[in-house]
């Protein structure tokens, strides 16, 4: 008889829980669908800068913390520190559409941002962007193609203050794995939070290397596209450079920024002022 009680307080208890999770897989997809209707990209104010939202500031991660939950992703609840959050705000930068009123490809990213979706199919269409600079915004050919290479240059300045901050966050999350393994944890919510706030940093790292080729991706194709329905060859060659700067940005970032600083300096490298972007200064050396 206890047997049986028991039995089907287990059996109960799965069935609440597959009904839950159908509940916010519903939830999820019904929030999914109007995001992609309604164009839910985060709204921004000057300068481009996130502004607070409720929707996107707590509905929407409520429901992509349970959505990750349901993929079987981890997810911690741990507070973020001073860097963690800067890599967040950073990141957002460089993840974003490089036009903040593509709604599809910012509704895309958001709804990753939140969770709602994994974080890495976040991909902005690279094709979105020539379809922007073919808009009635620009009365100028040569407008367009300054357009492409300054928000090349843009992206490029951005990528070693990121890549920095991620550097910190990395060895911190070295030492949080460091304390784990060597300290009795009271709790398993505890320890499950560690190991889930350490993958978090790790996806984010990763997803902005992938939203940084996607944006190369789209400014080749626009530069392509560009070069064939309104030619401008003195526009060409700096849109390209542009273009070559920010590569090289992001290849030092994806070797963990270890050739900012390969000599051990103090402080980076000055740029040479005869061949920009070429390559760097090193400090005189030290007998």
């Amino acid at each position: 008889m206890g047997n049986g009680n028991a039995a089907d307080v287990a059996s109960g208890w799965r069935k609440g829980h597959d009904a839950n999770a159908r509940l916010f897989r519903l939830a999820s997809i019904l929030l999914a669908v109007f995001a992609v209707l309604t164009g839910c990209t985060r709204p921004t104010g000057d300068f481009d800068r996130a502004r607070p939202s409720v929707i996107h500031d707590d509905l929407m991660p409520a429901v992509g913390e349970n959505a990750a939950r349901l993929r079987g992703d981890p997810v911690s609840k741990f507070n973020y520190t001073n860097d963690e959050k800067l890599l967040r705000d950073r990141g957002w930068t460089l993840i974003r559409p490089p036009w903040t009123k593509d709604w599809i490809g910012g509704t895309m990213v958001e709804l990753s941002r939140t969770r709602v979706l994994p974080e890495t199919e976040g991909r902005v269409p690279p094709d979105l962007y020539l379809i922007y600079l073919r808009s009635d915004k620009f009365r100028s050919s040569d407008a367009r193609y300054d357009k492409i290479a300054a928000d090349a240059t843009g992206d490029a300045e951005l990528v070693m203050p990121f890549c920095e901050v991620a550097l910190r966050v990395q060895k911190a999350d070295d030492e949080r794995l460091r304390v784990l393994r060597n300290q009795k944890v009271t709790t398993q919510e505890t320890y499950d939070g560690a190991k889930a706030r350490v993958w978090e940093n790790r996806v984010m790292i990763k997803w902005v290397g992938q939203a940084l080729r996607y944006r190369i991706i789209a400014y080749k194709k626009a530069l392509k596209g560009l070069e064939i329905e309104t030619p401008s060859r003195d526009r060409v060659w700096k849109v390209n450079n542009a273009i070559r700067e920010l590569e090289g940005q992001v290849r030092l970032a994806e070797a963990s920024c270890e050739a900012n600083n390969r000599y051990g300096q103090e402080k980076p490298a000055k740029k040479s002022r005869i061949y920009t972007g070429w390559s760097t200064e090193r400090a005189p050396v030290k007998k």
